[in-house]
């Protein structure tokens, strides 16, 4: 089986695209499907065996991918990294801003450290990377950025540590389209709403419960894919959308439009399976998360 995207075969041909937290979840998808259209795709991330494992399945199904291992918060491992892929492959066409990570604690019990760890990978580290990408290489060649946010409308209580991180990011890619622009460089952001990926493996066994109760608070009655967000990322990095920039893509199932007042209704099983709404599957490796799998 082969990715099933529903790009044009090709249109990433002879570009080179870096995607941070490349070894599992929605990098590791992205990744497949920028890939699968051409791409030669740079992997970052802390662990070079999951991002071994993820350029294998690549080559595997054809596809050009190289590992790099790298700690995004700290400021000399973004510069040699980066240099590092320059080098190889010639320039940095597209950076796909993925990793991240947070845990759930109320804001009483987050401690500085606890803090400032969450903000250092979610806010700083995705600044050191597209600083890097845009210094040395797309300042010279132009490029677009997509950073991945969260879907932090309205708070996130429980994780309020990296509720302020995204919004920042949110911010930084504003500022980044603006001051960047005049060299040709489009940035982005992606917001995922309630999202089946592997990410929610790192929960604690207590919160399942609640995680499979949580499709019920989204008005399309689900959770999106991972192929669902890699296709919102793959189409601001494409050329389709070279008037787009400073923006916030929501994939997130109108979950954010909830209102109390409102009579919530979720689409049912019938409204589900309509084409206009039904899941897209497009990640032929695709796994699904263990709190699922039950």
């Amino acid at each position: 089986m082969s990715y099933g995207s529903v790009f044009a075969p090709g249109l990433f041909a002879g570009k080179v695209v870096v995607v941070t937290g490349g070894g599992s979840g929605i990098g590791r998808c992205v990744a497949h499907e920028l890939a699968a259209l051409g791409a030669t795709v740079a992997l970052i991330g802390r662990k070079a065996e999951k991002l071994q494992k993820v350029v294998d399945e690549i080559t595997e199904d054809g596809g050009q991918a190289s590992p790099h291992v790298c700690d995004i918060r700290e400021e000399e491992a973004v510069q040699k990294t980066v240099a590092t892929i320059v080098a190889q492959h010639g320039r940095v066409d597209g950076l796909v801003n993925n990793a991240g990570g947070q845990y759930m604690t109320p804001l009483e019990a987050i401690s500085a450290k606890g803090w400032q760890a969450v903000i250092n990978t979610n806010l700083t580290g995705g600044f050191l990377v597209a600083r890097e990408c845009y210094t040395q290489s797309m300042n010279k060649n132009g490029g677009s950025i997509v950073n991945i946010v969260a879907d932090m409308w309205g708070s996130m209580p429980g994780m309020g540590h990296s509720g302020a991180a995204r919004a920042g990011m949110v911010s930084f890619t504003e500022t980044a389209a603006i001051e960047w622009a005049s060299r040709g460089v489009r940035v982005n952001a992606v917001a995922p709403g309630y999202i089946a990926s592997s990410g929610m493996d790192h929960y604690p066994e207590e919160a399942g419960p609640m995680l499979r109760e949580m499709a019920k608070t989204v008005p399309l009655g689900r959770f999106g894919t991972e192929a669902e967000t890699a296709a919102g990322i793959v189409f601001l990095l494409s050329p389709a959308a070279s008037f787009i920039s400073g923006s916030t893509l929501r994939i997130d199932g109108a979950r954010p439009q909830v209102r109390m007042g409102w009579p919530m209704r979720v689409a049912d099983e019938k409204a589900q399976a309509r084409d206009s709404i039904k899941p897209f599957n497009g990640f032929h490796r695709a796994v699904t998360p263990k709190v699922f799998a039950k």
